[in-house]
């Protein structure tokens, strides 16, 4: 199957992971949400059309059309938002690209890869599962790790940021936005090597 600009002009979907629900704002686990806020403030388009069980809207970035979404699925079952916008808008796997948060980066580092495994994240697993391959890129948000083993961690990652994490946290967004940005606009071995490290 041929995949190209499609008769709604979408060429790409930009995917943030996170929970929906004011309890879970500025938490780790929601470094996603807040960057696709990032970037469509950028774009002064509010991502709150609720559409594939994801607030959405379209705007452009890096020099292409894209989907901005939020999926309202709960983390652990994003590909659930992820799949039926791909599938409506003809968008293969290279297209979508998904942001998270990422334990094993100190906070507020950045890893950009082309595909990859899901390194034990339950949404960027249920991604994969609904796609059929992990041949998506991504960008990680470095979010710390446990402070020590025996925290629990689901309580770690939907704690939120405090002291100097929580600046360098604003920071990391607005460089995370920047990197989606480079990414569309010249391509991910650019994007990586400017960002990542």
């Amino acid at each position: 199957m041929l995949f190209g600009k499609n008769k709604n002009g979408v060429e790409w979907l930009v995917v943030g992971l996170g929970n929906p629900g004011g309890q879970y704002e500025l938490t780790r686990h929601n470094v996603g949400f807040r960057v696709v806020d990032e970037l469509a403030e950028r774009c002064r388009v509010p991502v709150q059309k609720l559409k594939y069980r994801a607030l959405t809207n379209t705007a452009e970035v890096g020099g292409h059309r894209v989907l901005l979404m939020k999926p309202v699925t709960y983390m652990n079952l994003s590909g659930e938002a992820v799949r039926p916008a791909a599938d409506f808008y003809k968008i293969p796997p290279e297209r979508v690209l998904v942001i998270s948060d990422d334990v094993s980066l100190p906070v507020g580092r950045l890893r950009i890869r082309k595909n990859g495994s899901a390194g034990g994240h339950n949404g960027l697993k249920n991604i994969i599962l609904q796609l059929g391959g992990d041949g998506f890129p991504r960008v990680k948000v470095g979010v710390g790790g446990k402070p020590h083993p025996d925290y629990d961690m689901a309580d770690w990652v939907l704690s939120k940021f405090t002291g100097e994490d929580a600046k360098a946290m604003d920071q990391a967004v607005k460089r995370c936005a920047d990197a989606v940005e480079c990414l569309l606009r010249e391509g991910a071995d650019r994007a990586m090597s400017r960002f990542n490290g």
